[in-house]
């Protein structure tokens, strides 16, 4: 699977940027080395009586509580931490801790803005993305349609990436708060850039613009200037953004997990994929729409076996949930971009990601055409251009916030939103669903009327 992974990112990138998300291609411990462990317990709102002493004599430390989802990250040196763990009566799994990447854009360029600008004069020139969506604005012309919402509540997309620039003056007016989950950064300031183009899509409003320009976003940084993020970490700040009683949560992250991996056993990986459902679910329950992106490796993720490749067992992608909405990219041709991942029963909705052009070969990478890629902001003040399902997610966590604005906060439940912006997208494909699209490419002023 590994060699397969690899091949996919060749033929993407010929002069692009790509990068994979988080496989958990790691060697396994040695006795005395340490290790980060998921243990989860049975009841998934608690920790039990007397779980830490279970966990103490099993050789483990405890490094953080995920209290109301009913587990802890622990590290141990214990080669056999895992299998005496696991005795305990009140754990239902334990397994080795995955990192989880941001969904890097698969393709990015920097566009290269010296001159003074006036209000949404780059939106004109070249968000042909955000135009898509909105049929060139007219959504912002329906109640709800710009994310002020009808009832005067803020409506909040919480944006679980790498940090937001709260200066970038497309942003400031926008930006409702920051939190960091990043050991050693405790400012939710965006030192990758990912997060802040993530924001840009959700709600620009200056020179360029959002799907919603009065929505508010707030950062919950989980990824440093580089390198990837513990899944605690990532539950843990999904669990506070549903606590904090956000509306929408954009996830343009993810990874693979191999259930056969060699370096493990498939008992040791599953307690990973648990917890993200948990957390997920958390969310849901407490009345947050969940969006995420479906990946940029190019490859059908329907068949877990035939995601593995040549290798053994099955692969599945994550974080995935049937409850949250799943999104592929499309090109500004209404096409499906060439990185995107697909699959029957794991796209629900398109949305606009961008690609370099219809003249474009990925196999030699001639015909390249920025201009086909999506345009937001980046740190510094400045713009850049992004290709990838990490563009698209945000367009669709911007439309839920939209519809739940037309409403009002708290009026609508996490499937409702989905099943509006399902059933008013445009078909692109098949007649009804495909695996490609999902339900189709999705349209705020379908959406809205």
């Amino acid at each position: 699977m590994k060699n397969k992974f690899m091949a996919s990112a060749l033929a993407l990138t010929l002069g692009a940027s790509v990068a994979l998300s988080g496989s958990p291609f790691s060697a396994k411990a040695e006795v005395g080395q340490e290790k980060k462990y998921i243990v989860i317990f049975k009841d998934q709102a608690k920790l039990p009586t007397n779980f830490g002493t279970d966990i103490s004599k099993a050789g483990g430390q405890i490094e953080s509580r995920l209290d109301k989802l009913g587990a802890v990250e622990v590290v141990s040196t214990n080669p056999n931490f895992l299998s005496q763990i696991k005795k305990s009566s009140t754990v239902l799994d334990a397994g080795v801790q995955n990192t989880v990447y941001p969904d890097t854009a698969a393709i990015e360029a920097e566009a290269l803005v010296t001159e003074a600008g006036t209000f949404a004069d780059m939106y004109e020139k070249y968000q042909w993305d955000i135009k898509q969506v909105t049929n060139n604005g007219a959504s912002w012309n329906l109640p709800g349609g710009t994310g002020k919402s009808v009832d005067g509540n803020d409506i909040v997309v919480g944006v679980i990436d790498t940090g937001i620039d709260y200066n970038h003056p497309d942003l400031k007016d926008n930006y409702a708060y920051g939190k960091s989950f990043v050991p050693g950064y405790p400012d939710a300031m965006d030192e990758n850039s990912h997060g802040t183009h993530v924001a840009g899509s959700i709600a620009a409003k200056g020179r360029t613009m959002g799907i919603g320009p009065d929505l508010k976003v707030a950062a919950y940084r989980v990824f440093g200037p580089t390198g990837g993020a513990a899944t605690s970490h990532i539950a843990e700040a999904l669990m506070e953004a549903a606590d904090d009683n956000v509306d929408v949560v954009n996830m343009s992250l993810g990874g693979y997990d191999w259930f056969q991996n060699p370096d493990y056993a498939t008992k040791e990986t599953v307690a990973d994929v648990r917890l993200f459902n948990r957390a997920i679910q958390y969310a849901i329950q407490k009345g947050v729409t969940v969006v995420g992106s479906a990946g940029n490796n190019g490859v059908d993720i329907s068949s877990p076996g035939k995601l593995s490749g040549d290798d053994n067992g099955a692969t599945h992608r994550s974080p995935s949930s049937q409850t949250m909405i799943r999104v592929s990219a499309g090109g500004q041709l209404k096409n499906l971009a060439f990185y995107s991942n697909y699959g029957v029963g794991k796209i629900d909705v398109m949305a606009p990601g961008g690609d370099l052009g219809p003249n474009y070969n990925p196999a030699t990478g001639a015909g390249r055409d920025n201009t086909y890629l999506c345009l937001a902001t980046i740190p510094g003040g400045g713009y850049g251009y992004k290709g990838g399902t990490s563009m698209a997610a945000p367009k669709t966590a911007g439309l839920a916030g939209v519809i739940i604005a037309q409403h009002g906060k708290d009026k609508l439940s996490p499937a409702q939103v989905k099943h509006i912006i399902q059933s008013s997208s445009d078909d692109v494909f098949k007649r009804g669903y495909d695996g490609e699209s999902g339900f189709g490419l999705i349209n705020a002023v379908n959406a809205l009327k």
